[in-house]
């Protein structure tokens, strides 16, 4: 394995996340494999980079994201940080890789290792023994609630939650659960705007939305739905093409990062109601 680039003195950090919310700033993320892109990425000023289980869909070419193992995001997560040297680079925890505390140590220190700063995992429930595990042992972790693609079985489909009183006071205290657990970051996917922008509200991490209305404290997107690549799968409501307003891979990423943090993105059309 090739070593990692040193980091840059400015880098995102942890820390630097939370400071963000405070400050009102927002936070941009995008997934990455590789190294090119992720050498665009850090050099248009992305925050975050995110080696998600979106590979196994968009890389990989299946129906899901559940046949993605823990060896191919270190393998991607690798080559992401010999380019990535700004951006905080955030490595998913692939299906079944958190089913308990110590497989998802395993994981995680293999990430971290080759890379990562952070790891993020789906749900909340027996997950937050995970959550807390994993911050008791000095690994950040990023949660994610919503349209969790790992349940997507469960879900039968891709479909939003939080839908209705019961559904957005469930997803709000899970929210509260998972940061209260050691969370430092929150993603938000597939949630009507307005229960999203009521979790933002009183949650003292920075929420990253994703089909998840725009206050949230910053905003991801796959890779290949924002350069308005055909995957093969349905384009959700809340792509945008930025390539088609950018004109190349890195105006593309300069405009989603700008209409991101100058709140023009996501837009109303980008967004779902309760």
């Amino acid at each position: 394995m090739k070593p990692i680039q040193q980091r840059d003195l400015k880098a995102v950090t942890v820390p630097s996340l939370a400071e963000a919310k405070r400050e009102g700033r927002k936070l941009t993320m995008l997934t990455a494999y590789d190294a090119g892109f992720a050498r665009v990425m850090d050099g248009e000023g992305v925050d975050l980079i995110l080696v998600g289980d979106s590979l196994g869909m968009v890389v990989q070419g299946e129906g899901n994201t559940l046949s993605v193992t823990v060896d191919d995001i270190a393998y991607h997560t690798a080559c992401v940080a010999r380019a990535a040297t700004r951006a905080l680079i955030v490595s998913d925890l692939p299906f079944q890789a958190d089913a308990s505390p110590d497989r998802a140590l395993d994981a995680s220190v293999k990430f971290l290792q080759s890379g990562a700063g952070m790891v993020k995992l789906e749900g909340a429930g027996h997950k937050l023994e995970v959550i807390r595990y994993l911050s008791e042992r000095e690994i950040p972790v990023c949660a994610h609630l919503g349209l969790t693609p790992q349940s997507v079985l469960r879900f039968g489909g891709f479909k939003v939650q939080g839908r209705g009183e019961a559904a957005a006071d469930k997803l709000l205290r899970e929210a509260q659960e998972v940061e209260a657990a050691g969370a430092a970051l929150l993603v938000l996917e597939g949630v009507p705007a307005p229960v999203a922008a009521r979790i933002t509200k009183s949650a003292g991490i920075p929420t990253i939305g994703i089909g998840a209305g725009a206050d949230c404290d910053g905003q991801v997107l796959v890779l290949h739905d924002m350069l308005g690549l055909d995957s093969g799968h349905r384009r959700p409501r809340f792509v945008k093409d930025f390539l088609a307003d950018g004109g190349s891979v890195a105006g593309a990423i300069a405009a989603y990062c700008a209409a991101v943090r100058e709140g023009r993105f996501p837009a109303e059309e980008h967004t779902y109601a309760s």
